[in-house]
């Protein structure tokens, strides 16, 4: 069963991704990568509390992630991937020096990265 929590963090994840794909589209990259970061990073906090995990930091959610599911081989380890990844291109797109920005290419592969881990999320709560 899925808890309330789980489920507004679904939410959250879902909105994240809708405001990523708007963002692109207004030309807005940097914040689009930000944004799909934290559509992954929601659905990470949601599997790890279907395990019962809670964590107050993003690095220890990532840590924990990979830990929980890439390290034993549960998902593919490209989503633990995907959210070390993600979370390097958030940190450019909202604290980027003069100079670091986050191309419209890597938004687009960013949204992509997060549609692979909304299936996969749904995926694993269905047959979990």
């Amino acid at each position: 069963m899925i808890s309330p929590e789980i489920k507004h963090l679904l939410e959250l994840a879902g909105e994240s991704h809708l405001g990523a794909k708007t963002l692109l589209e207004k030309g807005l990259a940097r914040f689009s990568a930000a944004q799909s970061y934290y559509t992954m990073f929601y659905l990470a906090e949601a599997l790890l509390l279907f395990r019962g995990k809670t964590f107050s930091s993003h690095s220890a959610v990532i840590a924990a992630f990979g830990k929980e599911f890439a390290k034993t081989g549960e998902i593919d380890t490209k989503y633990h991937r995907y959210l070390i990844d993600g979370q390097t291109r958030r940190e450019i797109g909202h604290y980027g020096d003069v100079g670091e920005t986050i191309s419209k290419e890597q938004a687009q592969e960013a949204i992509q990265w997060a549609e692979e881990f909304i299936s996969m999320a749904n995926d694993f709560l269905k047959t979990a």
